[in-house]
């Protein structure tokens, strides 16, 4: 029996660095396959999909892509081209961009080009998401929304999405938009769902559906209302949310964390003179771990692995 492949899910906040260290995209090219990989650039959520095809042929070839296919259904009558879902078949990499969410959701969810991208996810193939194309990879997709601090009633809207993300709510550029509240209301409104906001420049790597690895510039936040107590209920529209109880994850890059048991699982203690990874259940221990000058190597722990 082949082995179950692993699968890998890039949720990609927005704004991804694309002339400097490019940090994130870089790390999709690898998981892709480097100088073999075979990316598929999907552009249907932007108003201008050739310009946006056109730029990301041009950094992924920068960063050793040499092939680089666009699928760019315009609209739901395009979903079964053959044209359209071989190359997504053949893929190492799918990548989704920015745009508008409710349009892609639209567009892509149950046509035949929206299951060739989840079953190149199962296969294996690394998908990534952007912006928007960071929205629809969970079942449940923000299609619009306020902005702001606090949460209120009714100010958000949910759309069906791909599912490659099940019992995940996704918002980006979280930081930089101030989408907090947005993200609170609606996992306030529905507390089965883990509220996952993404900042710009930064990307949560899902590994097998529950393992997300933060990398990038920014951070990656976490809302679990499940045992929280909201009046969403009985709130008029417009009206502040009472939401007491949720508990609130701020993860910066190097974190790995669990959505199934909702867990910290490690994460790299920064300090002036080492770099540290660390278990949950070791962090004492690493704390006390030998001091190290500026020219000697990282010190680094195997997250959930023995010392070597």
């Amino acid at each position: 029996m082949p082995p179950t492949p692993t699968r890998r899910l890039m949720v990609i906040g927005g704004a991804e660095d694309k002339v400097g260290r490019s940090r994130v995209l870089r790390r999709f090219v690898r998981l892709a396959g480097g100088a073999d990989a075979r990316v598929v650039v999907v552009p249907t959520a932007s108003s201008v999909p050739d310009q946006m095809v056109a730029m990301y042929t041009e950094v992924f070839g920068r960063l050793g892509v040499a092939s680089v296919t666009a699928v760019a259904p315009a609209n739901r009558l395009h979903g079964d081209d053959p044209a359209l879902i071989g190359p997504l078949d053949r893929a190492t990499g799918v990548f989704m961009t920015g745009g508008n969410q409710l349009k892609l959701s639209q567009v892509l969810t149950g046509t035949p080009v929206g299951r060739a991208i989840h079953q190149a996810y199962e296969r294996g193939c690394v998908v990534a998401g952007t912006s928007a194309g960071a929205s629809i990879v969970s079942s449940h997709m923000i299609s619009m929304g306020d902005e702001g601090v606090t949460p209120r009633q009714r100010t958000s809207q949910l759309s069906a999405g791909l599912g490659l993300l099940p019992d995940v709510v996704v918002d980006q550029h979280f930081d930089q938009r101030g989408r907090y509240g947005r993200l609170l209301s609606l996992v306030a409104q529905s507390p089965s769902l883990l509220g996952m906001g993404v900042d710009e420049d930064t990307a949560a790597l899902i590994t097998d559906g529950h393992l997300p690895e933060v990398v990038g510039a920014g951070g990656v936040f976490l809302v679990d209302a499940s045992q929280a107590l909201s009046d969403a209920h009985e709130a008029r529209q417009g009206a502040p949310l009472l939401v007491s109880g949720a508990v609130v994850h701020a993860l910066p890059s190097g974190v790995r964390f669990d959505l199934a048991t909702r867990r910290l699982l490690g994460f790299v203690q920064r300090r002036r003179d080492a770099t540290v990874a660390v278990s949950h259940q070791d962090r004492d221990e690493a704390t006390r771990a030998t001091r190290v000058r500026h020219d000697d190597p990282p010190v680094l722990r195997a997250l959930g692995q023995p010392e070597r």
